[in-house]
């Protein structure tokens, strides 16, 4: 199978991957032991897990308009027809995958409990090593050179 027609990914992990953080960190809130956040304020937890929450789904909406306004595939099953490099993607190759990681911390300052912060980053992790390496494989080999000079100029996170 050429390169034009290859898909990086078979299923789409990257919501299974957060989904399963965001219950491993609940069920370890609850089973295992509490790991509350402490804030001088009762409130200020929660408004800073909804501005964080809001800003995670406004980069996802943001990355996602992206995508579709060059048509090209949002999921990682499917194949990528353009080399997307303006909106979010200028600031962060993998803007969907902040956004969940931004989303899994919201939660942690929402819920105040401090297990979402080792869940966040397993999830990062994981998506790096399960999701983020193939698509990258996959857009080197679909837009080489570009892809290339698109990768020293653009972080993949931040």
């Amino acid at each position: 199978m050429n390169a034009y027609r290859a898909k990086p990914l078979r299923y789409p992990w990257p919501p299974l991957i957060y989904g399963g953080a965001v219950t491993l960190a609940l069920a370890a809130e609850r089973l295992v032991v509490p790991l509350p956040l402490s804030s001088p304020s009762p409130v200020l937890l929660p408004i800073a897990g909804f501005a964080l929450a809001l800003l995670a789904v406004s980069l996802d909406i943001w990355a996602v308009k992206t995508l579709l306004e060059r048509q090209t595939a949002v999921l990682g099953t499917g194949c990528a027809r353009h080399l997307v490099t303006c909106g979010p993607f200028r600031f962060t190759r993998n803007p969907i995958y902040l956004g969940y990681t931004l989303l899994t911390l919201s939660i942690g300052l929402i819920s105040a409990s401090a297990w979402f912060l080792p869940a966040a980053i397993l999830a990062a992790l994981t998506a790096q090593w399960a999701v983020i390496r193939c698509e990258e494989q996959h857009l080197e080999q679909r837009f080489g050179f570009d892809y290339e000079c698109y990768c020293k100029r653009t972080r993949r996170w931040i």
